[in-house]
């Protein structure tokens, strides 16, 4: 794209000339393998390491048996064992954190007397180590699973309202007092104007919060827990078997990487107009 200028008096022919278009940029675009690159880099800088006596067998396994430990592990049927029921229970307690959170940041966002009732209060527990209360979880609802899904979904909640209300209050009010200038209703205007408008800063809490899930959901599953990936980590680590541990760490990496990819697929169909 290209416009052309003209000094005063002369005429096109003498003075024509390309203007280069400065309106692009400021807009990633994507890079399919530079990701997968840099991870197959370290790998293999691992395995030249290790191979070559620069790095410890006792710090850091070889990635070609974290590899083999992780086949064995799938043909053994083990591996399902311990991944089903985590993912259980990530699914079940951030759902349940992240629906509440969303829920009541967006009443925090809204309307002026729960924000001056709840946002104190989700000040006062925000800063708490969710997994210091994993042991009065434990005794409030047992040692089975529903104190795993209480750790999680209360470690998923509270950065999912604070991310949640301050989308809301980031939300252009010109838009909102042009929605009011042509009349549209509150319920049109919070439906098409406001929650579009904090969609972007949700799925920005939606990713910080599933990546806290993950955390609390290892620590979850290393108190009173006989299968999942924390109590296969924490087997392996009592047991200084590093293949298997790198194992377990290997897994959790791919979980988080998939449920990144999962909320950047959400964020394309939803925030499609952005572009």
């Amino acid at each position: 794209m290209a416009e052309t200028a003209h000094a005063p008096g002369t005429s096109p022919s003498e003075t024509a000339r390309p203007v280069p278009f400065r309106g692009g940029g400021f807009a990633p675009r994507p890079r399919k393998w530079v990701g997968l690159a840099v991870f197959v880099a370290l790998i293999a800088l691992a395995e030249w390491g290790t191979r070559a006596g620069w790095i410890s067998a006792l710090t850091l396994p070889r990635p070609s048996d974290v590899l083999e430990t992780f086949v064995q592990l799938y043909e053994s049927g083990l591996l399902f064992r311990h991944l089903v029921p985590s993912l259980t229970r990530l699914i079940v307690g951030a759902a349940i954190g992240v629906g509440i959170g969303i829920s009541l940041g967006i009443l925090i966002g809204l309307f002026s007397h729960v924000r001056a009732g709840l946002v104190p209060l989700v000040a006062a527990i925000f800063p708490i180590p969710k997994i210091a209360l994993l042991p009065l979880f434990v005794i409030w609802f047992g040692i089975d699973e529903a104190s795993k899904y209480a750790l999680i979904a209360f470690g998923t909640f509270t950065p999912m309202v604070v991310a949640t209300y301050g989308a809301v209050d980031n939300v252009d009010r010109t838009l909102i007092r042009m929605g009011q200038s042509f009349g549209l209703s509150w319920v049109s205007i919070v439906r098409k104007i406001v929650l579009p408008g904090a969609m972007p800063g949700i799925l920005s809490g939606l990713r910080i919060s599933l990546a806290i899930a993950i955390i609390l959901l290892v620590a979850a599953e290393m108190l009173g827990a006989s299968h999942g990936i924390g109590a296969y980590i924490l087997e392996a680590g009592s047991l200084y078997d590093l293949e298997r541990l790198f194992a377990g760490v290997v897994i959790l990496s791919v979980l988080g990487v998939t449920v990144s990819a999962g909320i950047g697929l959400v964020e394309r169909r939803l925030l499609a107009w952005r572009s």
